[in-house]
Parts: structure tokens; C-alpha cells; sequence
């Protein structure tokens, strides 16, 4: 597990970096599917869409919501490695922990230091 534990860590690491290399946050105006980057007072355009699904899929995915995200998964990662405490009779919280990693790792499954033993 500590192979897996690690992998996640620098996914995570990989992911934080990027949101914060994107700048402060991104949103749409208008109906046009525009994305406008925000640093402080000034905007500048970073992307256009003719689908105003990719505006928006780009705007729910901003620089802040990653890190929170990011924030959550470490937080969910650190609960994990510290269950010790047995759940059920049949079922113990690292059987648990175990499980919720490897379906934390699934989206970095096309990773190449990903381990296919790792799929849940």
C-alpha cells in the first residue's frame, strides 16, 4: 500500500502545481463560452469555445476548486494510512482504506507509474 499511498501523493503534487501554474480562477461571460483568467484587476482571455459546455466544464474545474479538491484527497489519503480500527467482525478499516485508495488512483490510471494490481 505505501507504493500506492506515494503514487497518489504525487499525483496530487503533479495536480497542485498545475492549478497553481493556471493562475487565480476562470469564468465565463456571456453566452459566447468566453474564459477569462483572473490576477487581481486584471483579465485577460485564455480560452474561447463555440460550446458553451467546454466554458463551463473549464470554469467548474478552476485553479481553486482544484486545490481544494486536492486539499480533501490528502486529507482522505492521511485518514487512510492512519485506520486501524476494525469496522465489522469481517471487514477492517484498512480493507476499507485499501479499497477508497485504489478508487482515488483510478483517474491517474493512464498514468505510467500506475499499477494495474492496483485497480480495485
Amino acid at each position: 500500500m505505501d507504493d500506492l499511498v506515494q503514487f497518489l501523493r504525487d499525483r496530487l503534487d503533479e495536480d497542485e502545481r498545475a492549478a497553481r501554474r493556471a493562475g487565480d480562477s476562470f469564468r465565463q461571460i456571456g453566452e459566447t463560452g468566453v474564459i477569462v483568467a483572473t490576477e487581481g484587476d486584471r483579465a485577460e482571455e485564455c480560452a474561447s469555445a463555440n460550446w458553451a459546455g467546454i466554458a463551463e466544464h473549464i470554469v467548474r474545474h478552476d485553479p481553486a476548486r482544484v486545490l481544494a479538491e486536492v486539499a480533501a484527497k490528502r486529507q482522505i489519503i492521511d485518514r487512510c494510512v492512519s485506520a486501524q480500527i476494525p469496522i465489522r467482525d469481517d471487514w477492517s478499516t484498512d480493507e476499507l482504506a485499501g479499497d477508497v485508495l485504489a478508487m482515488l488512483a483510478l483517474p491517474y490510471a493512464d498514468h505510467p507509474a500506475y499499477k494495474p494490481e492496483w485497480h480495485p
